[in-house]
């Protein structure tokens, strides 16, 4: 492996706000953390494992626990701002202290063109991606001010204008997420706190991956190269923020090389597709209902898969 200058930060005492933590990603990310001694709060929908979900905020606090961190299971469904407030108090109440980390990783997936897109779709997923990632970094926001310390991670793509061809709605919710990170940027600069939107190069192994079946497994990264970045921003300094970042780039920015990528393939015989970089990414599948993948797998363009 090259010498990396990747932060790779302490965090015992700090605690991690993860929204959608209990599979997938954010539990990748619950885990990574947890492994450094941070405590963490898993805060999603899912209490009881469903058909083709499983994972609940219970099984993902009992991994934290079984490496040796603290964990609070918080039922959140952050269309309710409600909700993101009480999350943060039992935060304060459980732990006795305020979050020291947000990561904004809940979302909703919808990838179709701007005719086919329902509005009652539409409110959906800006709720979910935009709304819901103000309403909770609004939450953590002034505990974060108080106590002098804040980093905040949006999992939510660089704002650009291209890439709009069947993303117009997703696009729109999407980068509402990336202007939270921007603006907590600008205004809390000079106070330790640091946001960032953060974004993969290639498809990532989830769940979401599996059931819209974007592809064959060999086109995928694991989540762990996600992680593995959410780590080192926490690191950084406060000079270090308001970035828009592509977790490739980042890492190589951090002295990564090629022969590094290699742990994250799926495959590791196979280097996978930078398919969700903009400069690369024009329309070449469509998504929204997981019901509906063989009707929107007829619309792909197979070349790319």
């Amino acid at each position: 492996m090259s010498k990396s200058s990747l932060p790779n930060p302490d965090l015992k005492g700090k605690v991690a706000i993860i929204t959608g933590a209990s599979r997938g990603i954010g539990r990748v990310c619950a885990l990574e953390l947890a492994k450094r001694g941070c405590g963490i709060v898993i805060a999603a929908k899912t209490t009881e494992p469903k058909k083709n979900l499983p994972g609940t905020i219970f099984t993902v606090a009992d991994e934290v626990r079984k490496i040796g961190s603290k964990a609070l299971p918080f039922k959140l469904d952050i269309r309710d701002a409600k909700r993101c407030e009480e999350c943060v108090k039992k935060t304060i109440e459980y732990f006795g202290k305020a979050p020291d980390i947000l990561v904004n990783n809940a979302s909703a997936l919808w990838w179709q063109k701007i005719e086919d897109t329902p509005m009652k779709k539409y409110d959906l997923i800006t709720s979910i991606n935009a709304r819901g990632t103000f309403a909770m970094t609004k939450a953590c926001l002034p505990h974060m001010q108080e106590q002098g310390f804040g980093r905040i991670i949006c999992m939510s793509p660089p704002i650009a204008p291209i890439g709009f061809n069947g993303r117009t709605a997703y696009n729109v919710s999407k980068f509402g997420m990336t202007m939270v990170a921007l603006g907590v940027s600008e205004e809390y600069k000079g106070e330790n706190i640091t946001a960032h939107s953060l974004w993969p190069a290639t498809i990532i192994e989830s769940l979401a991956s599996i059931n819209f079946k974007l592809g064959e497994r060999a086109m995928w990264r694991k989540p762990e190269i996600l992680a593995d970045c959410v780590v080192g921003l926490i690191g950084e300094g406060q000079d270090f923020s308001g970035k828009m970042l592509i977790d490739e780039l980042y890492l190589r920015s951090r002295g990564y090389k090629d022969e590094d990528f290699v742990k994250y393939r799926c495959d590791p015989n196979v280097e996978p597709p930078k398919l969700l970089l903009q400069e690369t990414s024009d329309v070449w599948v469509f998504r929204g209902d997981v019901n509906k993948v063989e009707d929107d797998k007829t619309k792909d363009i197979t070349s790319k898969l």
